[in-house]
């Protein structure tokens, strides 16, 4: 989910500043956020701090991006809640068609 965020974050800034992102330039902030977000899943919170290289692209300066690492972390609360019920309620789901599944393989051996 971390290249998620980066990604939208950035690109909600270069929106609010008026900065044009092309799709190819979408694109490739996609595929630098996916690589970046694999080295950075280990540290909590450490996909924000990603976000200034990713604001680096379009021409967006430190100051800026470190703001946006600001909201990133206020936000990142809800978010990390948000993502740990949708994991647990996946889980859940999965357990249960697996559990009727296995109901329904008993009742035809029957």
């Amino acid at each position: 989910m971390s290249k998620i965020t980066i990604t939208v974050m950035t690109l909600a800034t270069c929106h609010t500043l008026g900065i044009e992102a092309s799709f190819g330039s979408a694109l490739l902030l996609s595929i630098i956020a996916t690589l970046g977000a694999c080295g950075a899943s280990g540290v909590a919170g450490g996909s924000l701090l990603l976000i200034p290289m990713a604001c680096s692209l379009f021409g967006i300066s430190n100051d800026i991006a470190m703001q946006v690492v600001a909201v990133g972390f206020i936000i990142g609360v809800v978010q990390d809640s948000v993502e740990t019920a949708l994991n647990s309620s996946g889980d859940a789901l999965f357990t249960i068609a697996a559990d009727m599944r296995e109901r329904m393989k008993r009742d035809k051996l029957k």
